[in-house]
């Protein structure tokens, strides 16, 4: 992913007006982020839990949505998986995201799910920057860019969703 400035970010979203785009903040460390590893910026709202963001290229042009994360506690013996990068987590490492679609069906209080890894960190899973705790990666005989081909087509498919 390229690196991406404040007004592309803000300008990116389709799913909440641009009087909210405007003053949902960003993360602080934009500068520092592997940028090179990454399909998509997540981050959560520091002031509001239960708020995430993501922007990510689509069809041709950088979207970003605004998604509510579910509040359901799970134990730790739990264990959940993502749907963007398949890595499995216990406890609270994966939520049900919702995001409310755009257009006529948004305003009709339509929205599309899926479950993500809390940290929104799956481009990092990924690509093994990061480590879930032992047994979040199953065994695959997919090639690193097998995977990455992978969440990358996951999140074109949720984006999708949340656009038509």
């Amino acid at each position: 992913m390229k690196t991406l400035t404040e007004p592309e970010i803000r300008a990116s979203f389709v799913n909440c007006s641009k009087g909210e785009a405007k003053r949902l903040p960003l993360p602080r460390d934009l500068a520092e982020r592997p940028w090179d590893d990454l399909d998509f910026l997540g981050w959560r709202d520091p002031g509001a839990p239960d708020r995430c963001y993501i922007v990510a290229e689509h069809e041709g042009r950088l979207i970003g949505v605004t998604l509510r994360l579910s509040n359901q506690a799970r134990g730790l013996t739990q264990r959940s998986m993502c749907s963007l990068c398949l890595t499995t987590h216990s406890g609270n490492g994966v939520a049900l995201m919702t995001a409310r679609r755009t257009g006529q069906a948004g305003r009709q209080g339509n929205s599309v799910g899926a479950y993500l890894c809390t940290d929104l960190a799956c481009s990092l899973y990924t690509r093994d920057k990061k480590a879930p705790e032992p047994g979040g990666r199953l065994e695959e005989t997919l090639t690193p860019n097998e995977k990455i081909a992978r969440t990358q087509t996951n999140l074109t498919n949720f984006l999708k969703k949340i656009t038509t």
